[in-house]
């Protein structure tokens, strides 16, 4: 039976494919308040997660078979593990590696070799910050079964996938890199997400881009031309023909539609 103490110390899940850095990590942690585990790959630190729900990860980028990136991905595509706070902790210290880190669900990014103390600081702070969210007043309580649906492993990469094809609308990368992003292959991707959503990745590209050229018409002055581009189109007539075939109008007639029903 676990006395309170132990019932209380938060637990942290260090994801590093280093013995090293895991060592490190562990015994600077070991001095504090927590009870730790430690993963050597994405996709195990992401079965970890699942299996001991951790209070705080904390999570490398380089690593062999699943990189940090792509677990973190499927961590917050799952309604089970998408709340708890990932601190990204990487030697890779480019901007565009960190800015990354953190649009894809990150809520820190420590560069190494960092300070323990700092380091030490920074988790305490999200593991408060969480603690207060917790505590705020929930919405509605989801239904089980749909958690247990959402959470099915073929429904976490369907909604990953869709999560990263909405931050990149403006830049997609092919399929076959789409895939790997969310540690999968083109073939299995697109099997399971015509299985998931009825329509193919390309499909559902299709259908973000102008519901997307739809929002952004209807609630921002934004020219049409660079609404085009934002959404992932080459040019504003590639946008207005693909608009057009979905909504029977025009993106400037939908936008004068909407201005004449608010200020008619």
């Amino acid at each position: 039976m676990p006395t309170t103490l132990e019932s209380s110390r938060s637990k942290i899940l260090i994801v590093d494919d280093s013995a090293f850095e895991q060592r490190m990590l562990a015994d600077l942690l070991s001095e504090l308040p927590y009870k730790v585990s430690v993963a050597f790959n994405g996709l195990q630190g992401y079965q970890l997660a699942l299996a001991n729900r951790p209070d705080l990860i904390l999570l490398d980028v380089r690593m062999p078979n699943m990189d940090g990136y792509t677990a973190c991905r499927l961590l917050k595509a799952n309604p089970v593990t998408q709340d708890i706070p990932v601190i990204f902790l990487s030697g890779a210290d480019a901007d565009d590696d960190r800015i990354l880190g953190l649009s894809i669900g990150g809520v820190d990014y420590v560069s190494k070799p960092f300070s323990p103390g700092e380091l030490a600081a920074r988790i305490q702070v999200h593991l408060n910050l969480a603690r207060r969210q917790q505590q705020a007043p929930a919405s509605a309580p989801e239904d089980e079964q749909q958690l247990e649906a959402e959470s099915e492993p073929d429904a976490v990469l369907v909604n990953a996938v869709k999560r990263l094809i909405s931050d990149n609308l403006a830049a997609l990368p092919g399929l076959a890199e789409i895939a790997r992003s969310v540690g999968t292959y083109r073939e299995k991707l697109s099997q399971v997400f015509r299985e998931q959503t009825g329509m193919t990745v390309f499909g559902f590209i299709r259908e973000e881009r102008i519901r997307r050229g739809e929002e952004l018409l209807r609630d921002t002055d934004i020219d049409v031309q660079d609404i085009a581009l934002l959404i992932g189109f080459n040019n504003a007539g590639n946008f207005a023909t693909a608009f057009r075939e979905r909504m029977g109008v025009t993106p400037t007639a939908y936008r004068q539609a909407i201005h004449h029903k608010k200020h008619g």
